[in-house]
């Protein structure tokens, strides 16, 4: 069998292997063996796809067949399940869901005892047996109850970081995604105190992220304008993330929410370090923001879990991602769309300021282009593109960022740079992507931009 697990869990279209009934009861089976603890306690949640009722079911059976004992949470947030595994002292949690992706694809994805995205050596030991196991043979089918009790328990969370800060009386239009924040969502923000509309949240199994949520945030900009909010917030399928949009209907990304809370946290002594984690993406204009609050960026490779990493060995209180993936280590293990939202309307609470006004950033000129190549050394071991990156590195004079990395999925090269004069920073990306496309360029037709 090819492997199992990747970057984000195991992760596939529903009714395929890894996603068929087989290799799901196994994981389980394989999950609660690997586990140590006897008879272990194991936290499932899933989001609204048509097929998570399946394969919770498969799961459950599997985990019951080796003497585990699974609790289902039904549909709810994959910080959810992060934060209820680590308080209510159960040995694992599992989330079912492929987060963006389309309704067709699902995924599995587990959490240690602490809240935490499972050890390599777990998931290892797991696809281990699995691919030793021997004939299934017969497993009683399972139909798991939901606890609806720790979906109170996740949004009393939520709320009570806000601590003692009471909101003023907004309007915000939240994007469920039709998703698996659309029950908790809106009834957070209503006991909360706020005028809420609600968008996308009437999931039917196949609707998920359909032309809505945080990756189409059109009919969000909409609602907000045509309804007088004072912000709009659009969660992902699997409630992980959050993006924005002011009363203008103007995009707000992860940087702007990073800089916007960091600057609340430095003035209240809380930001640890002075520093805030975010990745090679994030616009240089949030590096020269936090710099002028006395604040230091840290980035980290693409992707939320290089992020928590440099967070916990730094104890940095917050770090994200331009896509809204926001880490508030405080109160949460892992990136939290409602948790997100809640910290920003306290900032708006405590500084009495508008959101518009508060988010509001510049960001700088960006120019990004993909160069296909037959092969990928490492660029500055290519003595000609790396004297490119360094003469473009030169002019910037540190007034700008040049970045160049290689697609983990595609034969590309991309080539990312950002300065305050747009036609500058074109001029140096096509010096560089003619430099690359002569010494290691390859494949058929155009590269893509």
């Amino acid at each position: 069998m090819p492997k199992l697990f990747g970057t984000d869990g195991i992760r596939g279209e529903a009714y395929r292997p890894p996603l068929d009934r087989s290799t799901v009861i196994r994981v389980g089976q394989a999950l609660a063996k690997e586990l140590a603890a006897d008879a272990p306690r194991i936290l499932i949640g899933r989001d609204t796809r048509a097929s998570g009722p399946d394969i919770e079911s498969w799961l459950t059976a599997g985990i019951l067949a080796a003497g585990g004992r699974p609790t289902s949470a039904g549909v709810t947030p994959t910080p959810a399940i992060a934060f209820l595994t680590q308080r209510e002292s159960f040995d694992a949690g599992v989330v079912i869901s492929a987060s963006h992706n389309p309704f067709r694809d699902n995924g599995i994805k587990i959490f240690s005892a602490d809240g935490v995205k499972s050890s390599e050596a777990l998931e290892n030991a797991i696809e281990n047996e699995v691919n030793s196991s021997s004939e299934l043979g017969h497993v009683p089918e399972a139909t798991p109850s939901p606890s609806l009790s720790l979906e109170k328990l996740y949004s009393d969370h939520l709320a009570a970081s806000l601590g003692d800060v009471r909101l003023p009386k907004l309007k915000i239009a939240l994007d469920c995604a039709n998703g698996a924040g659309y029950r908790v969502g809106p009834k957070l923000l209503a006991s909360v105190g706020l005028d809420v509309v609600a968008l996308f949240d009437e999931p039917n199994g196949e609707n998920i992220n359909r032309d809505c949520g945080s990756t189409a945030m059109a009919h969000l900009t909409e609602a907000v304008v045509d309804s007088a909010c004072d912000l709009g917030a659009a969660l992902d399928g699997d409630g992980d993330r959050v993006l924005f949009v002011n009363s203008k209907g103007n995009f707000v990304d992860g940087d702007a929410i990073l800089l916007l809370c960091a600057r609340r946290l430095k003035k209240e002594g809380r930001l640890s370090g002075d520093a805030v984690v975010a990745t090679v993406m994030s616009n240089m204009a949030l590096e020269v923001a936090l710099a002028d609050a006395g604040i230091t960026l840290l980035r980290t490779q693409v992707g939320d879990k290089f992020v928590a990493h440099e967070m916990a060995q730094r104890h940095i209180v917050v770090g994200g991602e331009q896509s809204g993936h926001i880490i508030f280590s405080d109160y949460a293990s892992t990136g939290d769309g409602l948790l997100t939202l809640m910290q920003v309307l306290r900032v708006v609470a405590l500084e009495q300021r508008s959101f518009d006004e508060l988010s509001h950033v510049d960001p700088f000129p960006q120019v990004l282009v993909n160069v296909r190549v037959r092969s990928q050394p490492d660029v500055r071991s290519v003595p000609e593109i790396a004297r490119a990156i360094v003469n473009a590195e030169k002019k910037l004079a540190g007034r700008g960022r040049v970045l160049v990395r290689y697609s983990g999925t595609e034969p590309l090269l991309r080539i990312m740079m950002e300065g305050p004069e747009e036609t500058e920073i074109s001029s140096l990306t096509q010096d560089i992507r003619a430099i690359v496309e002569a010494s290691i360029g390859g494949g058929n037709g155009e590269s893509p931009d």
